[in-house]
């Protein structure tokens, strides 16, 4: 295919002859992609793109780091890592790397890391007409008796071209002449040799020599030849030549058979007698370059031995060409050839290459995780090819056969850095062969860390004991703290832990450094401030995640004899004044002298002498007690005041001390006369505790009144804001349909009798225009004894008065008491639960609303002119009601009207009527007489 693509002219010499075959053969790790290629290609020739075949991502093939393994020692091929394109990397000669073997593939292993992965590629070499024939020597030399017949065969030189296929030799040619013509023959392997045949008899008289040139043709394209001159002699006769018995010969042979061993024995026969019959063996010129050096024939007995070092790998089979001539003045000669097949025996070990190794590996690597690639090679065939690798045991490592002749390293334990950092892996190689050999190489395995241990103690608590009044800043406790971890990891920082209920605390006193763990206060401890501290230690490592432990730490303040004792009685600064009779016996007790010492322990162990007295010998103070007693009897002659000095001192070091002052008078007054009046310090203390009460009695007072007045207020303010909304509301049009309407119930609030019914709608602004009374349409009931309605619709008249009350057509009889019953009193709907003298409602606005309808109505009476077509004294009522409905019926409410803000009191209006004027009913009808005016 690509000779007749050449032949073609599609394939120019500088560009590759292109992937001829793609085959994805699924294997158990690994893809073998094919590739051809002309040789002799210059450097940097593109073979194929690997990573298009592969089907690898190009943007990631410098991060994986594609590379090439070959078992040569040449690195015949490279990868572009911006392309993907496999180049040719040195020079490709086919019959360097092959020989004669008609097929030259060269076998690559792609690898790719992260994650590792092996890939085999098989580039096959074609070859190119390179190389000329060529001939073993320079001229041939034959010597043929003229009694020959026509027709005798005599074997030339063959000629050698390294180019295989169609490249290599393909025929020969000889100049012309008239005694001899050209045989080609083709071997078994397929190589072209040559022989003479003699056409006519030679006749040594006429021609005693004849010159013949031979020509050796390749079957390249332009073809390339070689010559060989032939000297034939023409010898006198000899009648019978040498004959084999056998052809062909054939024979086995150990690659490792020592020289002189015996492969086979040739024999050849001659009729004739004397010197032409005594036969001489000799090699042939067919013979391939190199036998001469392996093999030695007996030039008398025939015998083949061996003379160099076989190697099975090297040659498989060798071809041996011998003739036999006799010794006869024209010696005519016989061929035969020896086949010798060499049988491989295990003498080549093993041989490993490490190909990648990813190092360091992190102890959290999971199970699997592949850590080599290891290929291993053996020349050797058969069982002696057969290798098996092997890693010590007990060691979190095996190996895996992914494809013949490679293993892969890979995890099979748990790693841990802080019990082995690093791993010396011996991998054994051994092949199947007797006896077996072996190969061992080491691989370096290191492990990683990662942060998977927390900060560790010798101890998890701390005990220090610091002596108060220590100097700021020197260290009192160095933490041990180490990470097994390995760096940045087991980088430790350390901080202190605030308690939360005391924030600060910590910071305050103690600092700690974040390096090294070294705990220093910031302040001098004083053991009467705080005896204890409980610290805790937080420490970090610098791993991520981060890990920390805890470490508790107390402090413990021991105590110094920093305090002087303090004098509790008598209190310095006041003057304290004994008063003691004279004539008072010995041992009597003056007084007490009380002192107290801040420290603790033999530091607070007081003491108590006597310093300083106008009379030592008088009085004696306990030495533990501080007890102040008579020493002897109280004398005439002694002063009437003693000062007395008492020297307190506690028991530490160094020894502290203060004075506490003392007075004695001396009286003539007896201990019960001066038990009556007591010292006068008791009531101004409790005229101070007195005062302190009263104070916070006032304080408690004034705060409760205040929040009561605040509540009213916004009270007070809430339901006038609320009121003040209601009233600015906008108004709304007579005959306009209001909106939220008021319904206010009359009689049931207590103005009128009951009955009366008026049954008044008012809207949200009615507090600004009249109010706005129901057409006679409406339907408004009310009955009296003088006034029957008879155009109310019943259905309305019960949902007003209830279902107990006459249709309008039939009149109740009067109700002759005006006395309002509960329901009848002002109030909302009668809801205002008020006492039985009718006191008015709460509700300002109901009683507001009521008022206007009053008032308007009061005011048509007084005018005479009422609006509604009723006449005078009727409040304009008659017009609707009929002409018997009068003012009679209804009180005089214009005095019975109440205004928010006034002092005024109602009247009851059915007793002036009757002429009864009620108690005060000057005061109140004055008032009210303003307010219509109003």
């Amino acid at each position: 295919m690509v000779a007749e693509a050449r032949s073609s002219g599609l394939v120019s010499p500088w560009r590759t002859v292109g992937v001829l075959l793609l085959l994805a053969a699924l294997t158990e790790a690994s893809t073998i992609i094919h590739y051809e290629i002309l040789e002799e290609r210059e450097r940097g020739f593109p073979v194929g793109n690997v990573v298009t075949d592969l089907g690898l991502d190009l943007g990631s093939l410098s991060a994986r780091r594609l590379r090439v393994v070959s078992g040569a020692s040449r690195r015949f091929f490279e990868v572009n890592w911006e392309t993907g394109e496999m180049f040719v990397n040195d020079r490709l000669d086919r019959e360097e790397l092959c020989g004669t073997l008609p097929s030259c593939t060269v076998t690559l292993e792609l690898v790719v890391e992260n994650p590792l992965e092996l890939f085999s590629a098989e580039v096959v070499v074609q070859d190119i007409n390179d190389n000329n024939p060529s001939f073993p020597t320079g001229e041939m030399k034959l010597e043929i008796s003229e009694a020959l017949a026509p027709g005798t065969r005599f074997p030339l030189e063959s000629a050698h071209d390294p180019d295989v296929g169609s490249n290599s030799l393909q025929t020969y040619e000889l100049s012309h002449n008239e005694y001899f013509a050209l045989r080609v023959q083709t071997r078994e392997d397929g190589t072209k040799y040559a022989e003479l045949v003699l056409e006519r008899a030679l006749d040594w008289e006429r021609e005693p020599s004849v010159q013949l040139v031979l020509t050796a043709l390749d079957g390249g394209t332009p073809a390339r030849s070689a010559t060989l001159p032939i000297r034939i002699t023409v010898l006198d006769a000899n009648d019978n030549a040498p004959a084999f018995n056998q052809s062909l010969y054939r024979a086995r042979v150990r690659e490792d058979a020592p020289p002189g061993t015996r492969v086979a024995q040739v024999l050849a026969t001659d009729l004739d007698e004397g010197l032409n019959g005594e036969i001489v063996y000799s090699f042939g010129s067919h013979n391939r370059a190199g036998v001469r050096e392996l093999f030695a024939l007996d030039l008398v007995t025939g015998v083949l031995t061996i003379k160099g070092r076989l190697d099975f790998e090297d040659t498989k089979l060798h071809e041996i060409y011998i003739q036999a001539k006799d010794k006869g003045a024209n010696p005519e000669g016989a061929h035969c050839k020896v086949l010798v097949e060499v049988v491989d025996v295990n003498d080549n070990a093993p041989e490993i290459t490490v190909t990648s190794v990813y190092s360091p590996v992190p102890e959290d690597a999971p199970l699997g995780t592949v850590i080599a690639l290891l290929s291993v090679t053996d020349l050797d065939a058969g069982e002696n090819g057969l290798v098996t690798c092997e890693v010590p045991p007990g060691l979190p490592f095996s190996l895996t056969s992914s494809l013949k002749n490679y293993f892969t390293l890979k995890t099979s334990a748990a790693l841990d850095r802080e019990t082995m950092p690093e791993y010396n892996l011996s991998i054994t190689a051994r092949d199947s062969g007797i006896p077996s050999l072996s190969a061992l190489t080491t691989v370096k395995v290191q492990v990683s860390d990662i942060n998977d241990n927390p900060p560790q103690s010798s101890q998890s608590s701390y005990d220090v004991y610091v002596e108060e009044n220590n100097l700021p800043g020197v260290p009192i406790l160095n933490l041990s703290v180490w990470d097994p971890d390995a760096p940045p990891n087991a980088r430790l920082s350390f901080f202190l832990l605030e308690p939360g209920a005391e924030t600060g605390l910590v910071s305050r006193y103690f600092t700690i450094n974040r390096d090294n763990g070294v705990l220093t206060t910031l302040v001098p401890l004083d053991y009467e401030d705080q005896r204890e501290f409980q610290l805790t230690a937080h420490i970090n490592d610098g791993g991520t995640p981060v890990l920390a432990t805890n470490i508790s730490v107390n402090v413990f303040v021991t105590d110094r004899n920093d305090n002087a004792p303090q004098v509790l009685y008598p209190r310095p600064g006041q003057s304290s004044v004994e008063m003691l009779p004279r004539g008072t016996a010995a041992g009597h007790v003056v007084s007490r002298v009380v002192g107290w010492d801040a420290d603790a322990g033999h530091n607070a162990w007081l003491s108590y002498s006597l310093l300083g007295a106008p009379n030592q010998s008088l009085f004696a103070v306990g030495l533990h007690t501080g007890q102040i007693s008579t020493a002897r009897p109280i004398q005439d002659t002694d002063s009437p005041r003693q000062i007395l000095t008492v020297l307190i001192s506690d028991s530490g070091e160094p020894l502290l001390s203060t004075t506490a002052t003392l007075t004695v008078s001396v009286t003539e007054e007896s201990p019960e006369a001066r038990a009556e009046f007591p010292s006068g310090s008791a009531p101004r203390e409790q005229n101070k505790n007195l005062t302190f009460y009263l104070l916070l009695s006032l304080i408690l007072v004034s705060v409760g009144f205040a929040v009561t007045v605040l509540g009213v207020i916004i009270f007070k303010v809430y339901k006038w804001k609320r009121s003040r909304d209601l009233y600015r509301a906008p108004v709304s049009s007579l005959y306009r349909t209001p909106g939220p309407s008021l319904h206010a119930d009359a009689v049931r609030g207590g103005l009128m009798p009951p009955h009366l019914y008026h049954q008044v709608y008012l809207t949200t602004d009615s507090r600004r225009s009249d109010p706005l009374l129901k057409k006679p349409g409406a339907a408004s009931p009310l009955a009296s004894r003088q006034n029957t309605l008879r155009s109310c619709d019943p259905v309305f008249y019960r949902q007003v008065l209830g279902a107990e009350s006459a249709p309008p057509g039939q009149q109740a009889p009067p109700n002759t008491d005006w006395r309002f019953s509960q329901a009848q009193r002002p109030g909302t709907s009668g809801s205002q639960n008020g006492d039985e003298t009718g006191t008015w409602p709460n509700n300002q606005f109901d009683t507001e609303m009521l008022q206007a309808m009053i008032l308007a109505s009061a005011s048509e009476a007084a005018d005479g002119s009422s609006t509604l077509g009723g006449g005078a004294g009727t409040m304009g009522l008659s017009a609707r009601y009929g002409p018997q409905f009068t003012l009679q019926h209804v009180p005089d409410y214009r005095q019975n009207v109440y205004i928010p803000g006034s002092n005024a009191t109602l009247t009851n209006a059915a007793g002036k009527r009757d002429g009864k004027a009620p108690a005060g009913g000057n005061g109140n009808k004055k008032k009210s007489g303003k307010k219509e005016k109003k």
